[in-house]
């Protein structure tokens, strides 16, 4: 589904200004260590298999919900890879909708399902090395939580704290 109700209703109401949103994705590995992509066909870019929450979505239930609109693939979350935000999950989309997502990854292993790009959001679904990964077309975002997954570490990754309070 390219866009939900909710966010339809939404972008009704704001037409295309900035809004933010809490998305999740997963990484889903085969058995020779590829990562699953999905290419979008919004931008024809490469992404890992994700979207918005929905109200009242548990973010590993919208993991596994994206997957397998996306893909075909039902996953169970087995991992968190991180929380991730910053100025490189600002989005611009080709109709002008600005989004500012904060993206919570899971490692995710098949359960069951065939892949398949579905058609609306996704034209191609394939697995793809780590050195493959370079030459695609994807997001500074996309690339970020891409590097994170493929460092394996079981501790989840966030940007450290660099705020402070202004004393006078």
């Amino acid at each position: 589904m390219p866009i939900s109700p909710y966010m339809a209703a939404l972008r009704a109401k704001v037409g295309h200004d900035l809004l933010t949103a809490t998305a999740a994705c997963v990484s889903v590995f085969d058995q020779n260590g590829r990562i699953l992509l999905v290419q979008l066909a919004e931008t024809g870019t490469w992404a890992l298999p994700g979207g918005a929450l929905e109200p009242n979505e548990l973010p590993s239930h919208a993991a596994s919900r994206e997957c397998w609109e996306e893909t075909g693939l039902f996953v169970e979350p087995v991992r968190l890879i991180g929380v991730f935000g910053g100025p490189e999950f600002l989005i611009k989309y080709p109709n002008g909708d600005v989004m500012y997502y904060t993206t919570i990854a899971f490692e995710a292993h098949r359960v069951f399902g065939a892949l398949r790009a579905d058609g609306a959001e996704t034209l191609d679904v394939r697995y793809f090395t780590r050195d493959e990964c370079a030459d695609l077309t994807m997001t500074p975002a996309q690339r970020i939580i891409l590097a994170q997954a493929f460092a394996g570490s079981n501790a989840a990754h966030f940007a450290p704290n660099t705020w402070s309070p202004q004393y006078s």
